[in-house]
């Protein structure tokens, strides 16, 4: 029914390596993930590589956390791209980049997801945009992100 793309950015005092280590390694996003908590129960599962190209993480859950895999599918020193499936509480396909630009000793990360929107969600985002859905988990994880990126020896 439609495209969507949320974006955020965000500057964090620290090189685009330590970033890149905290994207593209799936296990550390239980250090900074938007979702994190949200079912303390969560069965994990990742297969693959520990990190880059092929590393999996599946995760079940409540109904808050839901259900749905996430896969590195390109992973370079810039950028990290995902492909997302989520099967609970709705399904839905899309895919998430982390662009990684070097600002001096610093690093702006951008967080950017896009998809479709079909069935249920087509209709629920004329009424609410993904943007609003989704917008506000970004700023969080970008400023745990941050927190954890900066801290870290």
């Amino acid at each position: 029914m439609g495209t969507y793309t949320v974006e955020r950015s965000t500057v964090v005092e620290a090189p685009a390596d330590r970033l890149h280590g905290l994207v593209a390694d799936l296990r550390q996003w239980t250090l900074w993930s938007p979702w994190e908590g949200l079912d303390p129960d969560l069965e994990r599962t990742y297969t693959g590589p520990d990190a880059g190209v092929g590393a999996r993480y599946a995760w079940s859950g409540n109904r808050k956390a839901g259900s749905g895999s996430m896969e590195v599918v390109e992973d370079r020193a810039e950028q990290v791209d995902l492909d997302v499936e989520f099967l609970k509480p709705f399904r839905s396909q899309s895919r998430s980049s982390f662009v990684l630009a070097p600002r001096g000793s610093a690093t702006e990360v951008t967080w950017r997801m896009t998809g479709e929107q079909s069935g249920l969600m087509g209709v629920l985002g004329k009424v609410v945009p993904m943007d609003k859905l989704i917008g506000k988990d970004f700023e969080k994880g970008l400023a745990r992100l941050k927190a954890v990126a900066e801290h870290t020896a």
